[in-house]
């Protein structure tokens, strides 16, 4: 390849990968320090690029934030139905199954892949109003409202097959994933710290144990 050809793909490739890294650096920085405190600078130099190279590739930090938060839950999201779908399709013993998804489902969010993420969301959770309404509707709609929807729709199929009494899909669902997730929600805002992978199974195992009491099927 002739230098005037390294040259054209070094300039093709450049804008993407920037705008990666600055993508990356803002995931970080919003999960540190939320969104009134994260500075636009502090995020560029993070991601090793300038001011100006931030501005040409969004239009602010607004820009920058919805489109951050949006793009790592729908990693997540997508994560998170992949493990729907690996466990609710070969089940044989539904309880065994529901365990299995729901100590997953917990675990991801402590897991480091998506530790930045994570920790956004913590963020929205203490001082949601000081994060923009667009971009929150759009972080919802991306990641949890669209795991919501899967969960529901598997428990939708689980109705049809006789294994679960659901009546409203959506609502049961959500008692579903309020049950799971309750030990970790709980122990972990009391230090930072995640309990044990052991605590967190027997926690779930209790949540879904609870759950299949109200949604199994009765004789």
């Amino acid at each position: 390849m002739t230098s005037a050809n390294t040259s054209t793909a070094a300039s093709r490739t450049r804008p993407s990968d920037k705008r990666t890294a600055i993508l990356h650096a803002a995931r970080k920085v919003f999960g540190r320090d939320g969104f009134a405190r994260a500075g636009i600078d502090v995020i560029a130099a993070e991601a090793g690029a300038s001011t100006r190279t931030l501005y040409n590739h969004f239009d602010g930090k607004e820009a920058l934030f919805t489109e951050t938060v949006t793009a790592s839950a729908s990693e997540v999201a997508e994560a998170q139905i992949a493990m729907l779908d690996r466990h609710l399709a070969a089940e044989t013993d539904l309880e065994a199954a529901l365990v299995g998804l729901g100590f997953d489902l917990v675990t991801s969010s402590v897991r480091d892949e998506f530790a930045d993420h994570f920790a956004i969301v913590r963020q929205i959770s203490v001082e949601a109003a000081h994060f923009p309404a667009a971009s929150l509707r759009a972080w919802q709609e991306a990641g949890p409202r669209r795991v919501h929807r899967a969960v529901a729709a598997g428990f939708e199929r689980l109705q049809a097959e006789g294994r679960l009494r659901v009546a409203q899909p959506e609502r049961t669902a959500r008692h579903y994933l309020a049950l799971i997730n309750a030990e970790v929600a709980d122990r972990t805002a009391v230090d930072g710290t995640p309990p044990a992978d052991a605590d967190l199974r027997a926690g779930v195992a209790d949540g879904v144990h609870a759950f299949l009491v109200g949604y199994l099927p009765r004789a």
